[in-house]
Formats: structure tokens, sequence, C-alpha cells
């Protein structure tokens, strides 16, 4: 055999005897692997499967201004079991206990039997994340892990309790959109998404393992390797609980009488710019519901709320004084025939009248004429610059600016550059304009203008974040934050206050019928057409602006109302009453409002007398004497009492009084009086306040049952 054929046959021998059956193993181990033990190996390689998972950190809180909750995250735990994790000693050991328990405390539905079943199947069982309760209190918790076999924990008793958090609001729907949301695939909104990154905290990282392969379950799994998740800070607020729920309540109640289709309202501190309330409410199919910031987020045309920055520019640049007349031409005028007209019926009686009773009679043709003839382009003295003054003013009073309040969405105003073509500029945009159609203006940013009137011409910035917090600590602080010293003049200021107080003071202005006896306060209401096309209107807008107490000037407030559909539409018939239910009860609730009663000199006694008598119980007259370290003799044997003066002493004697028979009550208080009256079987009627003065039934008269009226005063 030659050497060619002799490697050959090897060759063969070598594919035949080696090759071959080897690939024909391998490809037999193929199909077995993937057909036939398939299922097995995937759920083994999903059980191996580890991934460093994020740990979400717990959120910060959200709180009023004096620390009550506004929103907060409460933890609670979902728990679950792994049944492979015990050893069979301890399983079998702790089985019939732990039936009991769950049965007991956890598995309601279950008999203990059944629940025994239950946790012997889970035994023979391939799942190693059976849920046995969700959402559980961290009492609950600690409680459950307490049971036999869980209480080895984790690793020894399959125990598993995973932390999950839910944001939570205690005061309910109060302040719901400022508060806002963060939520996935959503926009964030209100304080909750402009201040994520602060509440949010830093997320960690743990190991987890992959434990179901039809689901996204992970459990955690014991690493060094772990990175703690760290908490977010907290925020303290501008928001006043009391106020919120005052203007919640005012402007709600407004809604359901006037049937509108959204509203809002806003309590600024003038001082300092600090928010101390926001509502808004929109029509939902569900009722009112905080669905949108109009506050912040809505560009509206203000209608004649706007007419204080016209008078403002007039003032500034000395073309009016408010004793000026002026003509209004009986109400009605024609601006490059388009007609504009007066709602006041004052209007249709006069020709001219002084500059201040245009303002309060809020007449549209007053203030627009004015506007034309000192910033109008017919104007040769002013020539083509006469509105692009105009609208220098208004940006001198910042309203061309969005106020940067940190919240989400906040509206950018539109004020319309003089002449200009890209801004369809007309003849009529000017005095349209001065009345405050043909513009954009967010509520919040005409209520930093007026917030400015009332603070003497300096603008703060509006602010809804006082602090930040970390562990109780303070880690940052906000302060008011002044936009412009003096958007006008001292004297322009002055005479605009003025202006903003005659509306509600004079029997003619459109807020007159808002006057309070118990505190005055300065406004202008508004009425603005929506929607107008010539020959119809798409509805009415009524707001009104102000602040309180005029004197010293603690709050300023906007309220609109959008759409109202009964109950009247004027600023001063349907958004007024708002501002004025707010202010009132503002002032009711708010002590540092009132003058304290010492807040001037005590006057001297000249010559006054203590009163000759008092009668009452004993018992209080020496609780009294006791709290003013003030010495007295007697003790009469009677629980009511007279006490009189006699030189510098107090003498206290005894007050008979007979059963059967009217007592004599005068001089008595009113508990006193019906204590001793109605213990003898009559029945009392009251009239005044104060002591008793006069009583109805003579002292002596035989009781029979008798309605004794006493006169207080």
């Amino acid at each position: 055999m030659d050497i060619k054929n002799e490697v050959l046959y090897r060759v063969y021998i070598l594919l035949f005897g080696i090759v071959v059956p080897v690939s024909i193993v391998l490809l037999y181990r193929t199909v077995e692997i993937v057909y036939v033990q398939g299922e097995r190996w995937r759920d083994q390689g999903t059980d191996n499967y580890l991934e460093y998972r994020t740990v979400e950190a717990d959120r910060g809180n959200i709180m009023a201004s004096d620390g009550s909750l506004l929103a907060t995250s409460i933890p609670y735990f979902d728990l679950h079991f792994d049944p492979t994790a015990p050893s069979d000693e301890d399983y079998e050991e702790n089985l019939d206990t732990l039936a009991q328990c769950l049965a007991t405390y956890v598995f309601e539905d279950l008999t203990v039997g059944a629940a025994w079943d239950y946790l012997d199947e889970l035994r023979k069982g391939k799942d190693k994340h059976v849920r046995i309760k969700r959402k559980v209190s961290y009492a609950e918790k600690k409680f459950i892990e307490e049971f036999p076999l869980f209480r080895l924990g984790r690793n020894q008793g399959g125990f598993i309790a995973e932390k999950q958090s839910e944001r939570k609001r205690p005061f309910g729907v109060l302040a719901q959109r400022t508060i806002g949301y963060v939520r996935e695939g959503a926009k964030p909104v209100g304080l909750e998404g402009y201040y994520n990154e602060i509440l949010g905290g830093e997320p960690g990282q743990q190991l987890m393992i992959k434990v179901d392969p039809r689901e996204d379950l992970w459990m955690p799994v014991d690493d060094l390797t772990q990175i703690e998740p760290q908490s977010g800070n907290d925020l303290i607020t501008t928001i006043d609980i009391d106020i919120q729920d005052i203007t919640e309540e005012a402007l709600l109640r407004a809604m359901n009488y006037h049937d509108a289709d959204w509203g809002t309202a806003i309590v600024m501190e003038v001082e300092t710019g600090a928010i101390r309330s926001i509502a808004n409410l929109g029509r939902t199919d569900e009722g009112w519901w905080e669905t949108y910031n109009y506050a912040i987020g809505t560009g509206i045309e203000p209608g004649s709320t706007f007419k204080a920055a016209s008078v403002l520019a007039l003032l500034e640049d000395g073309y009016v004084s408010p004793d000026d007349s002026i003509r209004i031409y009986n109400g009605t005028a024609e601006f490059y025939e388009e007609v504009m007209e007066d709602a006041s019926p004052y209007s249709y009686r006069m020709d001219t009248v002084k500059m201040r009773e245009a303002f309060e009679i809020s007449s549209n043709v007053g203030i627009a004429k004015m506007v034309e003839q000192y910033y109008g382009s017919k104007n040769k003295a002013n020539g083509n610059e006469g509105a692009a003054r105009f609208i220098k003013r208004l940006k001198q009073f910042n309203l061309h600016l969005p106020t940067g309040i940190t919240i989400e969405g906040e509206a950018n105003p539109y004020i319309k550059e003089a002449y200009s073509e890209q801004d369809s500029w007309s003849g009529t945009t000017l005095p349209w304009m001065s009345i405050g159609y043909e513009m954009k203006i967010s509520p919040l940013q005409l209520l930093t203008f007026y917030n400015a009137i009332a603070n003497d011409g300096e603008m703060i910035k509006p602010y809804l974040v006082k602090e930040i917090l970390r562990f109780g600590e303070t880690i940052d602080k906000f302060y008011p934050t002044i936009i412009d010293k003096k958007i006008a003049s001292k004297k322009a200021i002055s005479q605009m206050q003025e202006l903003l107080f005659s509306v509600v003071e004079n029997e003619r202005g459109t807020a007159h019928k808002l006057k309070s006896p118990k505190y005055q306060f300065a406004g202008k209401t508004g009425t603005a057409q929506i929607n107008y096309k010539r020959g119809r209107i798409g509805g009415y807008q009524a707001s009104f602006a102000g602040y309180f107490p005029y004197e010293n000037p603690k709050y300023s407030v906007i309220v609109v109302v959008n759409k109202p559909r009964r109950g009247g539409f004027y600023g001063g018939e349907v958004a007024g009453p708002v501002f004025r239910e707010i202010a009132d009860k503002i002032f009711t609730v708010k002590v540092d409002l009132h003058k304290p009663l010492n807040h001037e000199p005590a006057k001297p006694l000249e010559g006054k007398k203590f009163p000759e008598t008092s009668i009452g119980d004993q018992e209080d007259f020496k609780k009294v004497f006791a709290y003013l370290n003030m010495p007295y003799y007697g003790e009469p044997s009677t629980s009511m009492t007279v006490v009189s003066p006699q030189g510098d002493s107090l003498i206290m004697e005894r007050k008979t009084i007979k059963n059967d028979v009217v007592p004599n009550v005068v001089g008595l208080g009113l508990r006193d009086a019906l204590y001793v009256l109605e213990n003898n079987g009559l029945k009392v009627e009251i009239d005044g306040v104060g002591k008793v003065s006069r009583q109805s039934l003579l002292p002596g008269t035989q009781i029979k049952g008798q309605t004794m009226r006493l006169y207080l005063r």
C-alpha cells in the first residue's frame, strides 16, 4: 500500500469515526435544548437575570406658610413571599402557625385549612414572588413580618416587603392646580412640576433579579454596591390655608350662582408680593374643578380694569388731572366708523363731566377720547409718535412682561407695537386698547400692576415659595423681589389711588354697592365683551381688581368670571361681590387688620366712679378677683351675691332668691338671669344685649309657668 492511500484511509476513519458522530450528537443536543428542554432553560435563564434598577427617592413635602401639609408622600408596602427560600425544616416547622396567622389577619376569605393547602402548593411550585397583600401601612407591615417563618427574614423566611409611595393631599382639592402634579407621560404641572428636581431627590440603584418571565417583576438582591436614594427637599409655600379656603369658597359660590364657564381669584400680599391664595374653577361634566390655572396661564382682554393703566399714563404725562372737565358725548362716540358706547346710565344724561367722574362710572367714551386726544395720530403736536408714547408708558408699568412667577405655564402678555402692520395696528386700536381690548394679559400680571399702585408705585414680583428645607433645616430662603421701585411718579400714583377709592366710595361709582361699613377698599370693575363681532357678542367677562384696607393696604385681590349666564354680567355685580366676600372674611380672621383696643392712650376717669353694685354668681366673682389680684371681704352663704365698693374695698353680700315667686334679676348678666328664672319654672324672652335693665313681671309675683321678658342694655 502506498503512502497516499494510507493517508486517505486515515482521513476517512477520522471523518466517519469521530467528526460525523460528534456532529450528530451536537445536532441532537441542540434540538433537545431548543425544543424539548427550551422552557426549562428559558425559565432558568430568566430566573438568573440580574440588573441594576433605579430606586425612586422619597418625594419632599409641599407645605403652606404655617407648615400645614399641602402635599406629602405616604409610604406603603406591597408584601410578597418566596416559598423556595426557607429550608425544608423551617418550612415544615412553621407551616401550621403561618397558615393560622395568614387566614386570621391576611387571607380573610380562606380558612386555616385552605391557607395551609395554599402554602403547601406554593412550596411545590416555582414562583418566587407570590403576592400576599398590596398597599399595607408601615404598622401593618411590621405586624405581618413578625409572623412565624416570616420573622426569619427575606433569605431564610422568604418575606419580601417592597416599599412604594403615594402622593396625598391632606386638604383634598384645596389649591389643587397650584400644587400640581408630576405624572408619567403628562406635562408637569404647578409647584410639583416646577420644583420636580428639588422635591424628587436623588434616585438610588439596587441590584435586582427578574422573578417572572411573563411580567416586569423584579426582586431586590442583597448587594454591597447598592446606592441608597436621597430623599427630596421640602417646600414651604406662601399659601395661607385660611385665605385659600376663603377664596375657593367665595369663587365656587359665584360660579354656581352665575353658571359661568370658568373663574379665577388671586390674593396677594401688597408689601411682599407673596401669593396667599390662587383659586381656579372650570366647568366639567362632573361639576367645578381646578382643571387649568387660568390665573397664570390665560391671557385675557381685561376690559375696564385696564382703564387704570390708561389713566395712569395720562396722569404720568401730565395731560390731565382728576378735576379736569372732559367730554363723554352722552355715552356714544364714533372712531373710524366704529361706534363705542358706555354702559353706565349716568353717561346718557351728560355731555361733559370731570375726569374722576368718567373713571368712577367707567365711561368707555371718556377714557378712549382722552387717550385718542393726547396720544392719537390726529394730534399734530404729537405727530406719529403719540401712540408710541402711550405704548412706552404701558411698558414703563411692565405690562408687556410676564411676572416670572416660579410655576410652569405663565402666559406671555401681548401689547401691540404702535403702527405695526405685523400687529394689525389700525385707527381703532388705540381707543379700544385704552379700554382693555386688542391686547392680552393674564389676571396675575394685571394684579401685579394693581398691587404696585397699592404699594405706592413699587412693583413687587409675585412669588409662591419662601423656603426650601432639608430634614427640617432651611437650605434656601426666598425674599421679596422688587421689579421696579417706581413705575410712576408719586403724584400720579397718589392720584390713581384716589380715583380707585372714589369708584367704591362715591355714589355714582360702579363699585359703590360693594362699600363696606367695617373697612375701606379701592378697586376697579371690569366688563369685557368676548369674541365680539359686528352685531354679535359671544358672551361677557366680569372682573374686579382692588386692594384693602385703603389707608394701609395689606392685600390686593383680582377676580375674573368668564361667561356668566345668569344673575348679571357686569363686573360690579358678578366679580365685585366675590372680592367683597373674600375681603370681609379675611378682615374677620386676620387680627393684624384690626386696630388694637388700646391703640389710643387711655382717657382719665374724670370723676367717673365704679358701679355702685354688681350682682352675679359668687364663684365667678372670686375667679375674677383672684385673676386681678383684688382683695375683697365677705363670705355670703348664697350662690348669688351682691358686690359693692365701700371706700377702697369690695364687699360681697348675700343675694336671696325666693322659690315660687318672681325674683328681681335687674342688674344680673344674661347667663345668671336665665339660670335663676328657668330653674324657677319661668319661660324667658330676651330683648337687647348686656345686663338686665328691666323685667316684664314684677318681683314677688306668684310663678305659674308664665313667660317673662328681659330687657337688656
